[in-house]
């Protein structure tokens, strides 16, 4: 039995990376850990899959970049109808 935990997201949702995000070697043409996305980037949300081992939700965000980055949830933050959320020290003006 697959004990899938519900996304907290949706698709198209758009938000903003709350760190700064690495190349795991998603980017075979980058080096490994060079940046792929600074923190308080905007991006959206465009497909929703799992990670096997845990079965938490992995979110893949294009990002304003170009760039399509798998975030987990603690990685990324809802901005919802312009309003850019503070959190933890995260502001926007």
């Amino acid at each position: 039995m697959n004990d899938l935990r519900q996304p907290r997201f949706d698709w198209g949702l758009r938000v903003l990376a709350r760190a700064d995000l690495f190349n795991d070697g998603s980017y075979p043409d980058l080096t490994t850990e060079e940046l792929l996305v600074p923190k308080d980037a905007f991006g959206e949300i465009v497909r929703i899959g799992y990670i096997e081992e845990s079965q938490d939700p992995l979110y893949l965000v294009e990002f304003d970049n170009g760039r399509v980055v798998g975030c987990l949830e603690e990685e990324i933050v809802p901005v919802l109808e312009g309003i850019v959320p503070v959190v933890e020290g995260l502001a926007h003006e």
